[in-house]
């Protein structure tokens, strides 16, 4: 539990309605909290804090609040603004990717250097992989790292019905991204840079791509820019060279399960070894929100059960039927 001192400014701030002390009171107690081991705690109390829906708790996001861009038409948010809380210890990545990425972070944080020589950081990265396989994850872990917020684009917000609309939505998000420094995360990327030949779709989509290509050859921004799809087969054959790295986020292989269920499992006592799950073939082809997914409903139950607060195999196996059920009615619906 957190010490007295940090109790008392947490209270005091919270009723003096100081939000910038109280969550940076907070940020400390979670700390206090990691360093103890209670990691199980720790991340209850950081997704309670940046899960509010009041007020960002940032000065940046409260800055940047009044420049998001608008749908002429009707009026809402083209994207929203997230402070980014997740860092590598919470991403599990092949070497390939967490080397890419590092060797991007490098030129960022050695920006000046680069433009000494005429030179810019990478810019513009390509996500492609399955649901659930850590994009929208490694995008935060990347936000955080550059200490920027994470902006992420509402696609069903910029695709508008009206004539000409969508790309005018996306002329504004572009703009945004040239003005202030983010990571842009456009998920489900897809819905805008879809292959120009497929004869199902109309000529206002052609020309949705054709505008997504301009302004990617255009950009000359100061945000990061970071598009993720779970279905590269379906770009146009014209997107894959505006980015200039292309990262395949893939379900994990047996080694990586074992250090996901370790990232899973930080905080909370159980036992028996990562690799005596997957020695079990549990978790195979399962994407890493699936494991994330069961290891917390298998956590639910241990507390539930209450008595000794151990995780054992059989709430693990109890949990992994669940999904499998879950899975199957969703499969069958």
């Amino acid at each position: 539990m957190a010490n007295g001192k940090l109790l008392r400014k947490l209270i005091r701030s919270g009723t003096e309605g100081d939000l910038d002390a109280f969550c940076g009171v907070a940020k400390q107690v979670i700390d206090e909290e990691r360093q103890k081991h209670h990691h199980l705690l720790a991340n209850d109390l950081e997704a309670i804090l940046h899960g509010r829906q009041c007020e960002p708790s940032t000065p940046v996001i409260r800055r940047l609040l009044p420049s998001i861009p608008e749908d002429r038409e009707r009026g809402i948010a083209l994207l929203s603004l997230r402070e980014p809380a997740r860092d590598f210890e919470d991403v599990v990545l092949s070497r390939d990717n967490l080397d890419t990425i590092k060797e991007i972070l490098r030129e960022h944080n050695r920006e000046e250097v680069l433009a000494a020589h005429g030179l810019r950081p990478s810019d513009r990265l390509l996500f492609c992989g399955p649901p659930g396989c850590g994009k929208t994850l490694t995008a935060e872990v990347i936000a955080n790292e550059l200490g920027r917020p994470l902006a992420v684009v509402r696609t069903d917000c910029v695709v508008s019905s009206f004539l000409g609309e969508t790309a005018a939505n996306l002329r504004k998000v572009f703009d945004f991204a040239a003005a202030y420094p983010t990571v842009m995360l456009f998920d489900e990327f897809d819905a805008l840079g879809k292959e120009r030949e497929d004869g199902s779709e109309h000529g206002e989509l052609r020309r949705v791509v054709n505008a997504v290509l301009q302004m990617l050859d255009a950009y000359q921004g100061r945000s990061l820019i970071i598009a993720a799809t779970n279905h590269e087969g379906m770009l146009d054959s014209a997107i894959w060279r505006r980015f200039e790295e292309v990262l395949f986020l893939e379900p994990p292989t047996t080694a990586q399960l074992c250090r996901l269920l370790r990232v899973n499992l930080r905080g909370v006592r159980y036992d028996f070894s990562p690799e005596e799950v997957t020695d079990r073939g549990w978790f195979k082809g399962d994407s890493h929100a699936d494991v994330e997914r069961i290891v917390l409903r298998a956590v639910k139950e241990m507390v539930l059960q209450g008595g000794d607060l151990r995780l054992r195999m059989g709430h693990l196996e109890k949990a992994r039927r669940r999904e499998e059920a879950r899975k199957h009615r969703a499969a069958s619906g």
